[in-house]
């Protein structure tokens, strides 16, 4: 274990990150845990410093901090290890160029980067690093009004086709109940659906992916067909998550055995008292969060 030597002010100034942020973010997503010294002072490794330097440049992709940690825990790395998630350069180079082609609407140079992308890094690499990464950049670019609802529908479409795909083409066990996600009321932002959606996939559960919000009253429909174990919505928009909230409470009342989770950077936000109400319906942000999850809710429902 490496031992720890810069103190919390140096970090801030190494990696342009408020203090106040650091402790922030290792009291509540315990991303890191830096050694004390016998002042109980903060006492970081080149480690923690590489880690910490991972997710900023994730959250200034455009990704919340609870997508960055929840992609570096997908990663399957630990604190220790020498092999760190980096963003090489060919990745930036591969993005840069796929974007490139989206903006240009040049659908066959588009899948033709894609692919590359896909025979070059796992499937995770290229679906959050690539793909992921250009889908919140885009979305980004339309809402500063830098590109046309043109450019974001077709760029959108083109990637969340091609994640689709992957998605559909992973085996699932069928000893595995099914669980059905979806965004939150009014909430269009996938990309943490996205991404908690290939997670389940990965793990080999039956999942239906239902993308953006849709009627509350389909989705009534769709439970009663499909009569899945659990049930996850993704919420990012703070003025969505009452909304998704009171769904909750209804879904509860008419599925009592349905595992309903919710989570998404609008329920990191809320205040403790919504937290502690709805914590049976937390899914977290770390992938051992959203295993003891599934392994409180769903499994055992």
């Amino acid at each position: 274990m490496q031992e720890g030597k810069y103190n919390i002010k140096a970090v801030s100034k190494m990696l342009d990150i408020m203090p106040g942020t650091l402790r922030a973010w290792e009291r509540r997503y315990k991303v890191i845990a830096p050694v004390r010294n016998e002042s109980g002072h903060r006492l970081y490794t080149d480690q923690h410093v590489k880690t910490l330097k991972w997710l900023i440049a994730k959250v200034n992709q455009g990704f919340t901090i609870s997508q960055a940690i929840a992609l570096l825990d997908r990663d399957d790395t630990k604190e220790e290890s020498d092999d760190h998630p980096d963003e090489g350069p060919q990745e930036k180079n591969l993005g840069d160029e796929l974007l490139q082609a989206l903006l240009s609407f040049d659908e066959t140079k588009a899948h033709g980067i894609i692919n590359q992308a896909f025979g070059m890094y796992t499937i995770e690499q290229a679906v959050v690093n690539i793909l992921g990464s250009l889908l919140v950049q885009i979305g980004d670019m339309w809402e500063k009004g830098e590109i046309t609802s043109a450019h974001e529908h077709f760029a959108s479409s083109v990637l969340r086709s091609r994640i689709s795909f992957i998605m559909h083409t992973l085996p699932v066990n069928s000893m595995l109940p099914k669980v059905v996600t979806v965004c939150a009321p009014g909430e269009w932002h996938e990309f943490g659906l996205l991404i908690f959606s290939l997670f389940l996939k990965r793990k080999g559960y039956q999942t239906v992916y239902l993308g953006p919000s849709i009627a509350e009253k389909d989705l009534f429909v769709v439970l009663d067909i499909i009569k899945p174990k659990g049930l996850f919505f993704s919420c990012t928009m703070i003025d969505c998550l009452n909304p998704a909230l009171e769904l909750i409470g209804g879904l509860k009342k008419q599925f009592p055995d349905l595992a309903v989770g919710i989570g998404g950077a609008a329920v990191d936000a809320s205040s403790p008292a919504v937290l502690k109400k709805y914590k049976d319906c937390l899914v977290g942000n770390s992938r051992t969060e959203w295993e003891n999850w599934l392994d409180a809710s769903i499994q055992t429902s």
